[in-house]
């Protein structure tokens, strides 16, 4: 911190006055400082001190500094979202392994008499353009909620706005595949908060025009893909809002 020099400062040994730019007393020999002050070029005096502290204040050389986006906690179990990562990961495992797997073993067509296929099928994809929406609102969403509540949020919209979702269009709609669901309930429940506060006229930190296309595209998937379903992105955004509206008295983690 840089500070206006001082005319004179008093020797605690002799109490004679001394210069402030020197670091012995030229009368007793008292040590007044370890090292001079270091004079600005507008002839301010910047305190030893201050610097010693900023230094101290910096992360050592092998300690990492944790970087964050304005608005975004760290998630309560670690800095990396690791339940949004092994989410997008079991997709990408399921399309590879659809390969050697057969489609109708994925398939679920009854919820009552095949309830293990919607883990199968909330995760299996027959078109990249939709697994590729689904899985980029699933990794982006999924991630922002994640490191502002933590997984356990992340992983619970996931279940009951993906699974829900299917075991709800498989009743209604017949067979399908896909997140939708799961990836429009994750961008709803993030949107909310933004939304509320936009709405009241606050500020908030997310980009509802992006959210909104991305929105769009996912809940318009099922007009270009058979295997989605409209049914299982409504429940998707349901979901999302009202576990969104949740959330958002929830304090972040």
């Amino acid at each position: 911190m840089a500070t206006g020099p001082d005319l004179f400062v008093v020797c605690k040994n002799c109490g004679s006055e001394v210069s402030p730019y020197i670091t012995e007393c030229p009368y007793c020999g008292t040590r007044l400082r370890k090292r001079a002050p270091k004079i600005e070029r507008d002839g301010t005096i910047s305190d030893p001190r201050s610097r010693r502290t900023r230094r101290a204040q910096r992360p050592a050389s092998g300690q990492r500094r944790e970087r964050r986006i304005p608005g975004v906690r760290s998630a309560a179990f670690g800095s990396r979202p690791w339940a949004t990562i092994t989410l997008v990961a079991l997709s990408m495992f399921m399309w590879v392994a659809l390969i050697w797997i057969a489609a109708l073993d994925v398939i679920p067509f009854s919820f009552s008499v095949q309830p293990e296929r919607l883990l199968y099928g909330v995760l299996a994809y027959f078109n990249g353009w939709y697994q590729l929406a689904a899985l980029l609102a699933i990794g982006l969403y999924g991630w922002l909620l994640e490191r502002r509540h933590g997984p356990l949020p992340v992983v619970g919209l996931f279940v009951l706005g993906g699974v829900g979702g299917l075991a709800a269009a498989v009743e209604l709609d017949g067979p399908a595949v896909g997140a939708n669901g799961a990836a429009l309930a994750l961008l709803c429940a993030w949107a909310v908060r933004d939304a509320v506060a936009g709405r009241r006229g606050e500020d908030y930190e997310g980009d509802l025009l992006g959210t909104a296309v991305i929105s769009a595209v996912v809940f318009l998937m099922p007009a270009f893909v058979p295997e989605a379903s409209w049914v299982a992105g409504g429940v998707g955004v349901l979901v999302g809002a009202i576990g969104g509206l949740i959330l958002a008295r929830v304090p972040e983690s």
